[in-house]
Formats: structure tokens, sequence, C-alpha cells
């Protein structure tokens, strides 16, 4: 069964903005309404005092706001330097940082229009509602303040690893049915149907995001014919890059409702995108093991999330890409990643990056042996081809026979307690 996952995060300029129309809004209209329906709930305060309690609010607030804005900015340029770019943007979309803006501007602009309420022509009163709505959003901005700067405890390393674990958690939860589900056989005839038409894009380079497959096989078992995509979620389409073929022999399916069914964007997104966390994963183990760097631990700590998402890859169905109607016709071909491309996203580079660490070749092969022990046999071939290919890397790497033995050992911790082979 396909799972689509839905992108709840909205724009970031947006959740600040709803704030301050509703701040603007309330603002001019609950002290007039305050005044005719209740005339008699005024406050006790001077009107000097309101008005030098207002100012205060309003000008503190303008500091906090530039206070979370260069907090943002910290934050998005040490994710982009200590661990990854890519993770760039998931630290930005932090729902806490734009509902923070979002509460301080909101003081800052309800604290200056209740001023104009203060001693309104002349009558010296102080509306109540005012004081009470200012103390309560003064209240909720330092809840929000001191959310924010937890916040900033995402930025260490160990947190970083497990939010993007999470991240690809989800999605392997979501996307692949259990290892015990029969895989979707394709018939060889599909490959020799007539093409009946091409979708290619056209426009900047843009990312495959998410398909939306239930609308792609609703348009095709109508239409009697098969949708098959030629790029895959993940990948980068370019000027007159072929997306996707219909195959049969009807006729021809509305262009618009096949293009709106893909969605297309400047990056990566773990929506339908299960390499993706991996990727991020991966990243962060090179950087950690470059020159520049020199961080081995943490690569070991990458590898540990990396072992977990394969532990749960290996144990579900990944031949998912064959999509039927109700009737059991196929309708839909998408490519998605072999137990192998996972293997070779995982082992690859870091394998090369840390080629000359003993902690990284320790904790690889404890890593390959767990898998082989605790996945079933059709996973294994790959696994010893790849434990096959880690022994070449240290025997290539390591020169003296000590040595050799030394990263030949499998430890969990990298250094830490080694297992007998």
């Amino acid at each position: 069964m396909f799972h689509k996952l839905r992108r709840t995060q909205a724009n970031a300029w947006l959740v600040p903005l709803v704030y301050a129309a509703a701040a603007l809004t309330f603002g001019f209209t609950s002290a007039r309404l305050a005044h005719v329906l209740l005339p008699g709930f005024v406050s006790t305060i001077s009107a000097n005092a309101a008005i030098g309690i207002y100012s205060s609010v309003a000008s503190g607030m303008l500091a906090l706001t530039g206070i979370v804005f260069s907090l943002t900015f910290v934050m998005v340029q040490f994710s982009a330097t200590a661990y990854s770019p890519r993770l760039v943007l998931w630290i930005a979309r932090d729902p806490v940082i734009s509902h923070a803006i979002g509460v301080f501007t909101a003081t800052f602009l309800y604290a200056l229009v209740a001023l104009a309420w203060v001693d309104r022509s002349g009558s010296g009163r102080v509306p109540l509602v005012g004081i009470a709505l200012v103390t309560a959003l003064l209240v909720i901005s330092i809840i929000m303040f001191i959310g924010l700067i937890q916040r900033v405890s995402m930025l260490q390393v160990t947190r970083m690893l497990i939010f993007t674990g999470d991240r690809g958690r989800e999605i392997i939860e979501c996307l692949y049915p259990p290892l015990e589900t029969p895989p979707s056989p394709i018939s060889a005839a599909i490959c020799h149907a007539p093409k009946v038409q091409t979708i290619v894009h056209h426009g900047r380079p843009q990312i495959v995001q998410a398909v939306d497959v239930p609308a792609l096989v609703n348009m095709a078992s109508r239409a009697n014919c098969v949708i098959e995509f030629t790029a895959a979620v993940g990948d980068s389409v370019l000027d007159s890059t072929l997306i996707l073929r219909v195959l049969g022999e009807g006729g021809l399916l509305p262009e618009a409702h096949l293009r709106s069914a893909i969605d297309l964007g400047g990056e990566r997104t773990f929506e339908q995108d299960p390499k993706y966390a991996i990727r991020l994963l991966v990243d962060i183990a090179i950087k950690a093991l470059s020159p520049a760097v020199n961080d081995p631990t943490t690569a070991v700590q990458a590898l540990d999330q990396i072992e977990d998402l394969l532990l749960r890859l290996g144990r579900r169905r990944l031949e998912i890409g064959a999509f039927r109607d109700s009737d059991g016709k196929l309708r839909v071909l998408i490519a998605f990643p072999s137990w192998e491309d996972f293997l070779r996203l995982a082992f690859d580079e870091i394998c090369f990056y840390g080629a000359n660490s003993v902690q990284v070749m320790r904790r690889m092969r404890a890593l390959i042996s767990e898998m082989i022990s605790v996945l079933p046999e059709e996973r294994h071939h790959a696994l010893r081809y790849w434990q096959q290919r880690l022994q070449s890397t240290i025997e290539r790497s390591f020169g003296g026979t000590e040595d050799k033995l030394d990263a030949s050992a499998e430890d969990r911790q990298g250094l830490g307690t080694s297992r007998p082979k």
C-alpha cells in the first residue's frame, strides 16, 4: 500500500504576517468594543504610567525581534558549515522560530495601537482590555523566547543526527510495506507497449519532490493505459528532461492533469524520498572525516543512525514501484531505490573518506556483521559484498599487520569493546 506524507510546514513569512494582521485588527477593534459594550471596565493605572508601559513593551519587543533574527542566522550559518548545507532550510523552517517572530511582532504592534486609546479625547481613561492583553502577550513572548533559546540545543551533533534519523524512520514507516508482502510483478509485455504520450520539463532546473500516485492511477485506469515515470523522486529535471511517458493504445491524457500530479521544487524533501535522510547522515559523516574537521567519533554516531535506517529498510518490501488499480491492472510505474542502492549510498563515501580511520573501519565492520545476523537471507548477498569490499579497503589502507588486525575488529563504538570475529 502506498502512503503519501503531506508537508505541513508553512512559508516562513506567512506565520508572522498572520500574527501582525491579527494584532492590528484586534488592537483597533477590542478597545472600541470594550468602550461601547463595557464602558465601566477601565484600569486604575494613570495615563502617564500606561504610556510608559506601552512604550517600554513596544521598544523591548522590537529589540527582541532583532535578537530572534540574529539567532536564526547563527543557527543557519552554523548548520551549513558544521553539518550539511542541505540541513539549513529544515532548521530555518522550525515552527518555533516563525511563531516566536510572530508573537514578538504582534506584541510590538498591539502595544503601539493600544497607545492610541490611552487618555482618549482627554478623558484620562486607560482601557482595561489593553493592559490585560499587553500583559498576556508579554508573558507569551517570554515563553516563546525561552523555547527559542532551547532550540539552539538542537545544534548539538547528537540532536541533529537524531532529527535526521527520525525523518528517515517516518518515511520508511509510511512508504514501505512489511517484507512479507509479495512483490508486485511487472509484465515484460509492458516494455514493448506503444508510447502514446510524453511529458517533458520546461523551465529552470527543479527537483521531483513527490508524485500523487492515486490521482495518476485513476487517470490511467479511465484511459486504460500505463504511466511510466522516467524521473524518480529526488531527481533533478532540467529543461527538456523527459519526466514520464504514457504507454498503451488509448488517447492522450490531459497534460495539465499529469503535471499537477507531480510536485516540483527547488530542493529535495523527505516526503517520498527515502534516500534523503541517509544522504544527509552521510554528508555529516564525511564532513566530520574531512582533514579540516578530523572528528571520526561524529562519523561513528552517524553510522549508528544509518544502521538503524538500514535495518528498518531490510525488513521492508522495497519493490513498490508498480501501482495497480482496483482491478489489479498495472497503471503507474515509478523507480524506487533498491537494497543495493541504499547500501551504496550508505557505505561508499564513508568507506572512501574514512579508509584511514581505525574507528570508522571497526564500526562499519560491526554494522555489516550485525545486519547479516538479523536481516533475512535475501539481504545477505549485497551485505557480504560490502563486507568483502570493506576488508579490501582495510588491506589497502593499513600497512602493518597489527594495524590491519586492529582495523578489522568489530566494535560498535569504533574504539570501545571489540568483539571476536
